[in-house]
């Protein structure tokens, strides 16, 4: 067990490490950042998110759907707090137009899922 944690603590790069294929990337005309390592790394946990999240949401019954609902209302909330700051954050560009577009789309899915969450709760109340 300690071999594999000892293995898996040397194998991360280090600062040093990650400045020099920074300047590498920069020599070769290619912006540093990304590179196809990092980004089949963030494809495969993406899929695996979504893998998960799809068979979490299968189980869940219907009796507890509504305060699943309000609970992710909060969280969608601070998307959209998020998604405020990457359109403000100055970098310009495709980062202000891909922030500008996250602040729509979290905005949607706040007010849906309170529309949702009120009809929901409205089927619950008694009849006058």
């Amino acid at each position: 067990m300690t071999n594999l944690l000892f293995a898996a603590q040397t194998s991360l790069p280090t600062s040093a490490q990650t400045a020099s294929a920074d300047a590498a990337h920069a020599a070769a005309g290619a912006p540093p950042g990304l590179d196809a390592h990092d980004l089949a790394l963030f494809v495969t946990i993406f899929a695996l998110s979504l893998l998960v999240g799809v068979e979490l949401i299968t189980k869940v019954p219907p009796t507890l759907h509504t305060p699943l609902m309000s609970g992710s209302n909060a969280i969608s909330g601070i998307t959209v707090l998020g998604a405020l700051v990457a359109a403000g954050g100055g970098a310009g560009g495709w980062a202000t137009i891909l922030g500008t577009v996250a602040v729509a789309l979290a905005m949607v899915n706040v007010v849906g899922g309170f529309l949702v969450t009120h009809r929901m709760l409205k089927m619950f109340r008694r009849r006058a």
